[in-house]
């Protein structure tokens, strides 16, 4: 009865590689869903999500990400 030790040591890649996969869905979900209005109602605080639309172009990303991101590259930079 052997367990496949390949798979047991890589758990938490599949677990961030799903959970990258739910961000990009939602990452794409997101404008759509701006674009239509559906969110129009609904108060979600700017640093969260941040929504630009200028012309028919619409822009949401989201600020709390973009600085974990700046932070995460800055730390990466300094332990070298």
């Amino acid at each position: 009865m052997s367990q496949n030790t390949e798979l047991s040591s890589n758990w938490a890649f599949y677990y961030i590689g799903a959970l990258f996969i739910l961000l990009g869905i939602a990452f794409f979900l997101i404008p759509v869903l701006a674009r239509s209005g559906f969110l129009s109602g609904v108060k979600i605080p700017w640093i969260i999500l941040y929504v630009y639309n200028s012309n028919g172009f619409y822009f949401a990303t989201s600020p709390i990400l973009i600085i974990v991101s700046i932070v995460g590259v800055v730390l990466a930079m300094l332990r070298r």
